[in-house]
């Protein structure tokens, strides 16, 4: 598809049908993943409020997020592939059916169980829908800076999405009610319905697009495999039980097998593990997994220091992450410009740096700070870092991948992300329990801060490790390949 055949009006799309304007389709992928990845986070400063209305106890509670988190990690790398066998507007018209429905069920819940159900299925839509939309980006785009710029703006979308979580949940919950967080996805789930039904291109037939099939016993062992890791890391708490240790040992069995069926048993496996050994795709899942591990933990505990030491109400509370949104968007689209002249590796490094910086500063908060000395300037350090590292980390991570094998890359990227999230908020939590001192040596509110401050160190650390890791990736050509060799024929 060359450049000049769809610079402007409607071109050929997935399969060479025709479709809407290159703006109209980025619209739409944008505002899938923004939907999906707000609410990883929508719920945090809703919860004391779903549980007085639905009577959860505290162990309960956390399952309203844990649902969505298990099913989401859990399928990504399944709803990836799921795009590349069924055809990608099908998909992604049954990914935004079954996340809006979901969406609207939770927000009708009459009970606990309903909730949490609706909450699950929500998480099993988001890991089909998530990855076909950087799917459907890399196959309308032709490679070069049109796709550069797309992906910018779409790292910018997806990266606001899970720091807008926490600003759209406080407005919601404080003005209207905790149920407006989930009923927020109906209209825009049927609007984006619409829009696919009218904008992207009916996928090609059978006949004319040879597709990979379905590897069912490998989708069974990572699925169970990462599902259950999940479950043992957001069971964990500083003191964990034999049952979460046993549920991580069980998933990291599953995966190792999983690893052995793909390498030595399946005809055409679901993941080609010679795809993880090339320099830029495995290296910007490395990246990816340790500024995930790092950053994401980061809002949850300022959200805490907010509303636990600062004493904000939910709704300021969310109002408190309009900066970081800011930055974070800025970031991306400034990442997107700058990866065509230096390449990939500088704004890794960089990015990686500024958000290790962030947090280092953010280790230093104390229980008399304030919003405006203590969280504004490091909180934004620490997304705009993000937000220029998400544009070269998609480009390297979907560089050069042959086009029936997209849908695979873009979940593995994915699963990549939510993943380091739940390891550094699992293990960050830990810290930040362990580093509390106890009540009654010191005022509650630096109870609560020393942990989280001890927490927002080992942060930094991580953030450290994702920059070294980001000098394995190869610079990107203007053509977003790895400069050098084409790196699906070697290194």
């Amino acid at each position: 598809m060359s450049e000049t055949a769809t610079t402007a009006g409607a071109h050929p799309g997935v399969g060479g049908r025709r479709q809407g304007p290159d703006w109209a389709v980025l619209l739409l992928l944008c505002s899938a993943q923004f939907m999906v990845l707000l609410d990883v986070s929508i719920v945090n400063v809703a919860l004391p409020s779903i549980r007085q209305s639905l009577g959860f106890d505290q162990a309960g509670l956390s399952w309203v997020l844990n649902a969505y988190t298990l099913t989401y990690a859990g399928f990504l790398l399944l709803g990836g592939r799921l795009a590349d066998v069924l055809g990608r507007r099908r998909t992604l018209l049954f990914a935004l059916a079954l996340f809006t429905a979901a969406s609207l069920a939770g927000g009708f819940a009459a009970d606990r169980t309903s909730l949490v159900t609706a909450r699950a299925v929500q998480g099993l839509g988001g890991a089909v829908l998530s990855p076909v939309t950087l799917t459907l980006l890399t196959t309308t785009f032709p490679e070069g800076p049109r796709r550069t710029r797309a992906i910018g703006v779409w790292s910018g979308v997806a990266g606001t999405g899970a720091v807008a979580g926490s600003v759209l949940g406080g407005v919601l919950t404080g003005l209207l009610s905790w149920r407006w967080i989930l009923f927020v996805n109906g209209p825009i789930g049927a609007g984006a319905l619409v829009a696919a039904l009218a904008i992207l291109g009916k996928d090609a037939s059978r006949k004319s697009e040879r597709r990979p099939r379905l590897d069912v016993t490998g989708a069974i062992l990572v699925t169970a495999g990462l599902a259950t890791i999940v479950y043992g890391l957001v069971t964990t708490d500083s003191r964990p039980t034999p049952s979460t240790l046993a549920a991580l040992a069980a998933g990291v069995v599953l995966l190792a097998l999983f690893v052995f069926y793909e390498g030595r048993v399946a005809r055409a496996p679901l993941v080609p593990l010679q795809l993880l050994r090339t320099r830029a795709i495995g290296g910007a899942n490395l990246v990816m997994f340790w500024l995930s591990a790092a950053v994401f933990a980061s809002f949850f505990f300022q959200s805490l220091y907010m509303q636990n030491v600062l004493a904000y109400s939910p709704l300021m509370a969310g109002l408190g992450f309009v900066p970081q949104s800011v930055a974070m968007f800025v970031g991306a689209q400034a990442g997107s410009r700058i990866v065509l002249r230096g390449g990939a590796r500088p704004l890794l490094v960089g990015g990686a740096l500024l958000s290790a910086a962030g947090l280092a500063w953010l280790s230093r908060l104390t229980g008399d700070g304030t919003f405006w000395r203590t969280l504004l300037v490091p909180g934004m350090l620490v997304t705009l870092g993000v937000g220029l590292a998400m544009t070269p980390l998609a480009l390297a991570a979907m560089s050069g991948v042959p086009r029936e094998d997209a849908g695979l890359a873009s979940g593995v990227l994915n699963s990549t992300r939510q993943i380091g999230a739940c390891i550094g908020l699992a293990v960050l939590s830990t810290v930040a329990a362990t580093g509390a001192v106890t009540p009654h040596a010191a005022a509650p509110s630096r109870a609560f801060t020393s942990g989280y401050a001890f927490a927002f160190g080992l942060a930094a650390a991580f953030a450290l490790i994702a920059a070294v890791t980001s000098l394995a990736v190869p610079s990107l050509s203007h053509s977003g390949e790895p400069s050098g060799r084409r790196h699906h024929q070697g290194e």
